[in-house]
C-alpha cells in the first residue's frame, strides 16, 4: 500500500509537516538525525493507515527530540482516560480525602459491560460487593475495568473534576466529559433516553447501532490531543503530578497493563513500557478508535514518550496491531 502513495510522498510529507507545527527539538547532530529518521516512518505510517486518521506524538525525554503528526486535533479516547482519572484519585488519596485500603460498594446497576479483562462485571455476585480502592485502581488500570473505572470517577468526583484536575497541572486538550457507562449509550444509540423496542428487529437493531457510531465519531466529548496526552505522560514520569509514592503507583499498574499488546508487541526485549490502550467498537469494518499512550524506558534509563490515536480505521484488526509494532519498532531504530 506504500508503494501506491510513493508518487504522493513528497506533497503528503510537506502538507502533514505543515498541519503538525514546528517540529525540530534539538539542534544536536544526533537529535536531527533521528527526528528526520523518525518523521519520515510515522508520516509512511499515517499514509498507511489512510482512509483512517493516525495521530501520534513522540517526545524523547533524553535528546529533546519531538515528533508530531496529526497531533494538533482532537481523537477519541475509550479506555485511554482511566490513566488520567486513575491520577485523580490518587492526587486526592495524596491528600488524604481517600485511603487505598477503603471499601467501595458497588451494586449490580453499577456493572458496565464492555472490559478487556471484566475482572469484576464477570465475577460479580449478588446484588452488591465492596471492593478496595486499590483493588479497584488494578482493575480500571491494568485490567480496563469498566466499572471500575467508572467507581474511580465517581469517587473523583465525576468527569468535570478529573478533568478539572488535568487543567489544574496545565495538561489543556485532554478532558473527560463522560464515564464508561455513558459512552456505551452513543454507541447503543440511547445516549438522550432512547431505550431500544422490546420488538426491535435485527434491521431496526443495525439502523440504531449505525446511528450510536456515527454519533460517537462525530461527538466532541472524552478526546484528547496527542499532544496533551503526551503531557500527561511526561508530567507523571517527572513526578509532577502525585507524591512519589503515588506517581510509583500509578506507573506500576500501567506497565502490569499488557493486554491488549499494541505498542508493547514492537519492543525489543529489555525496553520497559507503562502504557494504557483505548479501543472502540468496530462496525461494518470500521473501528471508531484504537489507541495506546505509553512511556518507553531502556536498560540505561533512555526514556520516551508516545501517544498514538487511529480513528475511523477500516484496517482488520492484524492491520491496526502492525501500524502499532511498526511505530515502536520506528521508535526504536531512530534512537539507537
Amino acid at each position: 500500500m506504500i508503494n501506491r502513495y510513493r508518487g504522493m510522498a513528497g506533497a503528503v510529507l510537506m502538507s502533514l509537516i505543515g498541519a503538525s507545527g514546528p517540529a525540530w527539538a534539538s539542534s544536536d547532530d544526533h537529535g536531527a538525525m533521528e527526528k528526520k529518521q523518525l518523521q519520515h516512518a510515522l508520516l509512511n505510517l499515517a499514509q498507511r493507515a489512510r482512509p483512517g486518521l493516525l495521530g501520534i506524538t513522540v517526545l524523547d525525554l533524553d535528546t529533546g527530540v519531538q515528533v508530531r503528526i496529526n497531533a494538533d486535533r482532537a481523537y477519541p479516547m475509550m479506555s485511554v482516560f482511566k490513566a488520567p482519572a486513575a491520577a485523580a484519585v490518587l492526587a486526592l488519596v495524596d491528600a488524604g480525602k481517600l485511603s487505598l485500603d477503603q471499601t467501595v460498594t458497588l451494586t449490580r446497576a453499577d456493572v458496565v459491560d464492555g472490559s478487556a479483562i471484566p475482572s469484576i462485571g464477570a465475577h460479580f455476585r449478588g446484588d452488591s460487593m465492596a471492593f478496595t480502592l486499590a483493588q479497584l485502581l488494578t482493575a480500571a488500570v491494568s485490567e480496563s475495568d469498566n466499572t471500575a473505572a467508572d467507581a474511580l470517577v465517581r469517587l473523583a468526583g465525576g468527569p468535570r473534576a478529573v478533568t478539572g484536575y488535568l487543567l489544574a497541572h496545565g495538561i489543556d486538550g485532554l478532558h473527560v466529559d463522560l464515564d464508561e457507562a455513558g459512552i456505551d449509550r452513543i454507541f447503543e444509540g440511547a445516549d438522550h433516553g432512547d431505550r431500544p423496542s422490546a420488538h426491535e428487529t435485527e434491521q431496526q437493531r443495525l439502523e440504531r447501532r449505525r446511528r450510536g457510531y456515527r454519533a460517537y465519531l462525530s461527538d466532541s466529548r472524552n478526546r484528547t490531543t496527542p499532544d496533551a496526552a503526551a503531557d500527561f505522560l511526561n508530567k507523571l514520569w517527572k513526578g509532577q503530578l502525585l507524591s512519589p509514592s503515588s506517581t510509583r503507583r500509578l506507573l506500576q499498574l500501567m506497565y502490569a497493563q499488557t493486554t491488549p499488546s499494541r505498542l508493547r508487541a514492537g519492543l525489543p526485549e529489555g525496553v520497559r513500557l507503562a502504557d494504557k490502550c483505548g479501543t472502540s467498537a468496530s462496525l461494518e469494518g470500521e473501528t471508531a478508535a484504537y489507541n495506546d499512550i505509553g512511556i518507553m524506558t531502556w536498560p540505561d534509563g533512555h526514556t520516551v514518550i508516545v501517544a498514538a490515536f487511529l480513528t475511523a480505521s477500516h484496517m482488520d484488526r492484524a492491520g491496526r496491531d502492525a501500524v502499532y509494532v511498526d511505530i515502536a519498532q520506528s521508535i526504536v531504530q531512530a534512537v539507537k
